[in-house]
């Protein structure tokens, strides 16, 4: 835990128990704090006043006594509306902030030289994540990963000089650290995203930009509009930006040119690392993840070797392109968390052909026609769940399908298809654009019943990785 110790001796009021709000609460009680909290959940209340956390309902609280107030990132801040906490401590003019800014705080009292890096973007926040954090254990740093992903900042130990910080932030995040400073920012890409809870996609940018241009050294993605404004914009302003892509062979900056990662220097190019034959990092998609965890890595102080060293041996993200088992030339990929047509895209772009796609579920807007131009990589299609009839509807003569109901039956029918391929590597792939929740739990649930599936599979090797 890192004891909140800037505002001991004051007041703070808390929204949001869940895992994390309670988290926070026990860390500015460690550090002093007289914390008053609440939820609208009276479950929740009462499992935090369990935990020893003092709680009353905020619309009688004498706000002008607060120090702070902080507040949940799930809780809405300015849109649709501010909620009613937010409206009573700018009514009281208390400053409104969250988990990300506490520990920001932390670090600058205490180990302000602490290697502090933060990742942000629409999409593959949580692979690069993981991925630098990786990289920088596996190099023998002390590591700590947490924010967006994984454990809650304030469960983490406290800032020391040479202990490494990786942190994943949301949107929702940054919005209530004002004062963010990594020591590297990355931001790595934007698309429409939490409209509803940013009202426009300016503001959303605009918050995300926040991350990096209170960075040290800012990691941007050049590869949509909205970054390369941002990129654009930070260096007029004077700050250190470092440019990466996908795609696109830079004057200055960091690409990737198929599988090696390079680095270009006013025109001049060179290989800084690879991805050719790191299977959890398939895909163009990763290449951008890739290049934002090396450079992040430099800044902080590792070297090549230890950085291609952390490549090679990264396991990959459960339900996200990860590799649970090999049959011979049959290779089993789950990527469970694919839950619209978007973000199944990337698993269908980086499998060149022989693909045993297994997709359906409960289907989302617009269905399967975005991945229209993937249809020449898919050798069968195997349909589940609600969506298995607009699929299949939409697959028509342009794929070979089958609608399998089940995801036991598809993996089983998958399997046996596969393994008469006689082309090459093939995939079964669980991709499937759509949400789970016709039958499964979660995301999760249905990506740990493909995993089981696939390797109960008489002969097949499970690969590993994260479980």
């Amino acid at each position: 835990m890192i004891p909140a110790a800037s505002f001991s001796g004051k007041r703070v009021s808390l929204f949001g128990l869940g895992g994390s709000g309670i988290a926070t609460a026990h860390a500015l009680i460690a550090g002093g704090a007289e914390v008053l909290a609440w939820d609208d959940n009276p479950d929740s209340v009462a499992k935090a006043a369990a935990a020893g956390i003092t709680t009353g309902d905020l619309r009688a609280a004498d706000w002008p006594l607060f120090a702070a107030f902080v507040l949940s990132p799930g809780v809405p801040l300015t849109h649709p509306k501010p909620h009613w906490t937010v409206e009573l401590a700018r009514g009281a003019g208390v400053e409104v902030i969250g988990d990300i800014e506490l520990f920001c705080r932390e670090r600058i009292s205490r180990a302000p030289a602490a290697p502090f890096i933060a990742i942000t973007g629409t999409n593959g926040k949580s692979t690069t994540t993981a991925l630098t954090a990786h990289i920088v254990k596996s190099a023998g740093r002390d590591t700590q990963m947490g924010g967006n992903i994984g454990r809650a900042i304030m469960t983490l130990d406290p800032p020391e000089p040479a202990r490494h910080y990786v942190v994943e932030c949301s949107s929702y995040q940054i919005d209530l650290a004002p004062s963010i400073n990594p020591t590297a920012g990355i931001l790595l890409n934007l698309t429409p995203d939490h409209l509803d809870r940013h009202g426009t996609m300016a503001h959303y940018a605009s918050i995300k930009e926040r991350l990096v241009a209170g960075s040290d050294t800012a990691i941007v993605g050049v590869d949509d509009s909205w970054c390369a404004q941002i990129a654009d914009r930070l260096e007029r302003a004077g700050r250190q930006v470092i440019r990466i892509s996908k795609r696109l062979p830079l004057t200055d900056g960091y690409f990737a040119d198929g599988t090696n990662l390079m680095e270009a220097v006013h025109g001049r190019y060179s290989r800084v690392a690879f991805l050719e034959g790191i299977g959890s990092l398939r895909g163009q998609h990763n290449a951008q993840n890739a290049l934002a965890a090396v450079v992040a890595c430099l800044k902080v102080g590792l070297d090549l070797g230890e950085i291609q060293a952390g490549l090679e041996s990264f396991p990959g993200l459960a339900h996200r392109m990860e590799q649970v088992g090999r049959k011979d030339h049959v290779l089993f990929v789950n990527d469970s968390k694919a839950t619209n047509a978007d973000a199944a895209a990337p698993a269908l772009s980086s499998f060149a052909n022989r693909i045993y796609w297994i997709a359906g579920g409960l289907p989302k807007e617009g269905g399967i026609e975005p991945l229209r131009g993937f249809f020449p990589r898919i050798a069968k299609a195997y349909l589940i769940g609600e969506a298995a009839p607009a699929f299949a509807a939409t697959l028509g003569e342009a794929v070979p399908y089958e609608i399998s109901g089940t995801l036991a039956a598809a993996v089983e029918h998958a399997a046996n298809d596969a393994a008469k391929d006689t082309g090459g590597e093939a995939v079964v792939l669980l991709s499937p654009a759509c949400a789970s929740f016709d039958q499964f739990k979660n995301f999760e649930v249905r990506g740990e019943a493909f995993r089981q599936a696939a390797t109960a599979i008489d002969g097949v090797k499970p690969i590993g990785g994260p479980r």
